[in-house]
């Protein structure tokens, strides 16, 4: 299938966006993680008709774009992100031709499509590897890989200290005494992409989906592509902590950027504004920056805000170096709260700060719920493009007491490395109160829902004033009218009381309350939305606790 889709061009969105047609610079993009989101026929696992289905939902919620995670051809040993065929669907999402109705039915209702890329490994099923296993020692296949002899006597040590983010040694041997490097499952063997066919069949890869249409591509695992020359050991370095000081050798390494920069000629060929957004765990928001020069990516995802907690101080000094770090590349801001990697941040905000993101307790629901819709808006507010993942704007919680025997995450059956908790925020959505898994399917669902899911299904929350659904739809249909949101490089901090955010935007003013307490500040005009009640007499407003606000100076 290579006929080429027309590029689309949604109606702007307020009059200062008419002339620009850099439409991904503030962006709103919903994470669709396809086998949680809707099941077409009833096997419990959700798939592209059942996505495609629930297009016009997606489409008045008021978002731009649909990212959808991994539906490639996949033994499924880390929920698709192993993929065996790159140009291929997996049976248990559909075929190609699902795919391609799902394309052209978004683009007819106004919403882009970005795919994921897996481009740092592939699955042991990948027709390469299994090849290379099959040919043994000094087969040119194993080259496109990282094969090499182990240390000790006889071979039977590793290469070297590296360990898997999913735990234990990063190395796996195989029967002819050989060792294969995996930076995550053991099914999941990284490329070498120091071998010109790794490089070659990508950008090919590129071009099959782009012919199909779709507007760009999510990047895996980013900063993982190129491996420090000559693969050494980690030495001092402590276990791998993603968000800590230090450039790992087997991350965020300079050579990934003469990649990018192939790609972006790829990419540069096809009409339309298509882009590409970098997974990029980096030790700072400046070595992100390096991912979206002019003539590399577009967008690279802002996991230091992720991981940031409730706080006005600590958000203050998130938001400022992102904003700083971006203006000189020339490149857009991204904010994002949740994802399919780490708790929802309904949850993360329930608990005491400190604990990181991924979490094992329920905590105070009712506080998390509140600091999720307060957060909502704080982030929508930001100049730069927004990521929601699918069910936040539920306010779902996750799904903490999961147990041993249905869990799905590779990482929980490991011991060491990532806690293992990822299942919790992928269990699948409730459309309806009632009825089979709450209308996800007229089947079961992959992993099982909690009771009381209904209460917080579409259905339910659909025109129920003071919802979180609702408080969703009226930001996103107010950041479409209000000239001042959205794009741009820079806020106007005010004064504020201690552990409250407020700052301007043009005639746009937003004020978060992050202290706990309720706090009186200055009514900055008409008031547009607020995530909890507010009080506004004689020129003041009185906000509750972990309360947001929107305000417009025009009448």
């Amino acid at each position: 299938m290579t006929q080429q889709h027309s590029a689309i061009a949604p109606a702007p969105k307020n009059p200062a966006q008419a002339k620009r047609g850099d439409w991904w610079r503030d962006a709103v993009i919903y994470q669709v993680y396809p086998r949680s989101f809707a099941d077409s026929n009833g096997d419990g696992m959700g798939d592209l008709e059942g996505v495609r289905s629930r297009l016009p939902y997606l489409r008045d919620l008021g978002v731009d774009a649909v990212w959808l995670s991994p539906f490639y051809a996949s033994p499924q040993a880390d929920a698709g992100y192993d993929v065996a065929d790159y140009r291929a669907v997996d049976p248990m999402f559909g075929n190609l031709l699902d795919a391609d109705a799902l394309i052209r039915d978004a683009h007819g209702l106004g919403l882009r499509v970005i795919v994921d890329l897996v481009p740092n490994h592939s699955s042991d099923q990948h027709e390469w590897f299994k090849r290379a296993l099959r040919e043994g020692p000094g087969s040119p296949l194993r080259e496109r890989y990282h094969f090499r002899p182990g240390k000790g006597e006889h071979g039977e040590l590793p290469p070297n200290d590296w360990e898997s983010i999913f735990g234990g040694p990063a190395w796996t041997q195989v029967e002819d005494g050989e060792w294969y490097l995996h930076l995550f499952a053991p099914e999941q063997p990284d490329f070498n992409w120091e071998h010109p066919a790794v490089g070659d069949e990508f950008r090919s890869v590129l071009r099959f989906w782009l012919d199909i249409g779709v507007d760009g591509f999510r990047i895996d695992v980013a900063h993982g592509l190129v491996k420090a020359e000559g693969l050494p050991d980690l030495g001092s370095h402590d276990q791998v902590k993603l968000l800590g000081n230090d450039v790992m050798p087997f991350f965020d390494q300079d050579g990934v950027h003469d990649i990018y920069r192939q790609w972006r000629l790829v990419l540069d060929e096809y009409a339309g504004e298509r882009i590409f957004v970098a997974e990029a765990w980096t030790p700072t928001v400046e070595r992100t920056a390096n991912y979206v020069r002019p003539d590399e990516l577009h967008q690279a995802f802002n996991f230091q805000y992720l991981a940031t907690d409730w706080d006005a101080a600590e958000l203050r000094t998130v938001i400022d170096r992102t904003l700083e770090a971006m203006r000189p590349v020339g490149a857009p801001a991204t904010w994002v709260l949740s994802n399919h990697d780490v708790t929802r941040h309904a949850t993360r905000f329930a608990n005491p700060p400190g604990l990181g993101t991924q979490i094992r307790t329920a905590g105070d629901r009712e506080l998390g719920l509140r600091r999720a819709r307060a957060a909502t808006l704080l982030m929508l507010a930001l100049p730069g493009s927004a990521y929601i993942y699918q069910g936040e704007e539920l306010g779902l919680p996750d799904v903490v007491d999961l147990s041993d025997e249905v869990r799905q995450d590779p990482a929980y059956f490991r011991g060491a490395g990532q806690d293992g908790f990822r299942d919790g925020c992928r269990v699948p959505i409730p459309w309806t109160r009632t009825g089979s898994s709450y209308g996800f399917g007229n089947g079961g669902s992959w992993l099982p829902q909690p009771d009381g899911w209904g209460e917080l299904s579409i259905e339910a929350q659909t025109g129920t004033a003071g919802s979180t659904l609702e408080l969703y739809r009226a930001a996103l249909a107010a950041r479409r009218t209000q000239p001042d949101l959205g794009a741009g490089d820079s806020v106007e901090w005010l004064r504020a009381p201690e552990g409250v955010l407020a700052f301007r935007r043009g005639e746009f003013v937003c004020v978060a309350n992050t202290s706990g307490e309720s706090v009186t500040t200055s009514a900055y005009g008409r008031l547009l939305l607020a995530s909890g009640e507010v009080a506004e007499a004689d020129g003041e407003a009185k906000l509750p606790a972990d309360t947001t606000v929107w305000w417009t100076t025009t009448p």
